[in-house]
């Protein structure tokens, strides 16, 4: 064995673990006696506990994720570098290193500086994607489970889009969060209203890892299945799905609701109920706004404009998100409308965030509220509805 070799190789581990450059270790060319294990990913986590290393074991059709504590991890790591394991690459911010072994005891170190961190296995010169740093690992297990990217950590085909859609919305909800100034002394309550597939659950339970308690709500019993079974299948113990609809399920207590996509109202029903259950942060991005189409009266200036469908359809999800705004401000929340990512990835890309400043409401917004209705000859809005705001008086 070229004990050598590999003593540099674990003081190149040691050393990134010590100073906090560690982006990602994988083990790979696996020999042992279980049949069915691939490869082993591990990086760095932050728990209540202080500093782990979080272990992924790569099994053919399951994956098994362990937290260890540093000087465990180390060990643990010792054992399998040339016994289990031939081949080893580490990632860091100086540096990338690749240590080959052979079964005749061989081994080769090759270093090379200035290697990206977290940079997946088989990265190309000119994959993008791949190639920089995510706030969710492109190589996250769940990602594959879900569908999203293959064995390589590359979004499957057809996935490119949902695979930046989910790195931008933890993105945002990383910056949201902090701005919130959330509770640091207790476990969060994160409720997804309408989560779907998860994608977008999953992250959020991803990023806050053990900071938080998150629960996916969803209509359909088939995906509500198949999410809870990814979730435990890799170790997501803070993160439950339940069947409900959002109208319906009580949401709190709640520290942050997410409704992302909910259809028509249903992004009313989701407000309501984070704003019922307390929520210091509610996300949304509405889609289809259908409910005040039919009411759109054209102000005598916008009439020949308004003609147009197309112009209308427009109008009408506008009038729609502004009140929703306006009524998030009135309910004492201080909002921010942007784009959520382009419109080259999905046309249902505005995104409302509010974060509750002041629970006694803002009374003076409540004339420009009915003012702005009137304008628009907008007689019923379901979230003044559940909150109980007449839009005339």
């Amino acid at each position: 064995m070229s004990v050598r070799q590999i003593e540099q190789f674990r003081e190149l581990l040691q050393r990134a673990v010590a100073d906090g450059t560690l982006g990602k270790l994988t083990l790979g060319k696996y020999r042992g006696a279980d049949a069915s294990l691939r490869n082993v990913f591990v990086r760095p986590v932050t728990l209540k506990a202080g500093p782990h290393l979080s272990f992924v074991w790569r099994h053919a059709t399951r994956d098994v994720t362990k937290n260890l504590p540093p000087a465990e991890a180390l060990a643990t790591i010792d054992g399998l570098i040339g016994a289990d394991f031939l081949d080893a690459h580490l990632f860091t911010g100086p540096l990338t290193a690749q240590l080959e072994c052979q079964s005749d005891g061989a081994a080769r170190l090759k270093v090379i500086n200035a290697a990206p961190i977290g940079a997946p296995d088989h990265a190309a010169a000119g994959e993008h994607d791949q190639a920089r740093q995510h706030p969710i690992p492109a190589d996250a297990p769940w990602l594959r489970a879900l569908g999203v990217t293959n064995d390589r950590g590359q979004p499957r085909e057809g996935m490119a889009a949902k695979f930046r859609q989910i790195q931008k919305f933890t993105e945002l909800l990383g910056h949201l969060i902090a701005e919130a100034k959330l509770p640091a002394d207790r476990s969060l309550h994160v409720v997804d209203m309408g989560c779907g597939k998860g994608y977008l659950t999953f992250a959020v339970a991803h990023l806050l890892g053990a900071r938080a308690e998150v629960r996916g709500i969803e209509r359909r019993p088939d995906l509500v299945e198949k999410c809870n079974a990814i979730a435990q299948g890799h170790g997501f113990a803070n993160l439950q799905f339940s069947v409900g609809e959002i109208a319906s399920v009580p949401a709190g207590p709640v520290d942050i609701l997410i409704a992302l996509h909910a259809c028509d109202t249903a992004t009313d029903d989701a407000l309501a109920q984070g704003l019922r259950a307390g929520a210091t942060l509610l996300v949304v991005a509405p889609c289809c706004q259908k409910e005040l189409r039919p009411q759109l009266t054209a102000p005598p200036v916008l009439a020949d404009a308004l003609r147009h469908g197309i112009f209308q359809e427009r109008q009408a999800e506008f009038i729609t998100d502004a009140l929703r705004a306006e009524l998030l401000e009135w309910s004492g929340c201080r909002t921010k409308v942007f784009e959520f990512v382009s419109t080259e990835h999905t046309a249902k890309n505005l995104m409302i965030a509010a974060i509750r400043r002041d629970p006694r409401g803002d009374p003076v917004r409540a004339d420009a509220i009915r003012a702005l209705a009137t304008f628009y000859g907008i007689r019923h809005h379901r979230l003044a509805t559940l909150l109980d705001f007449p839009l005339s008086v």
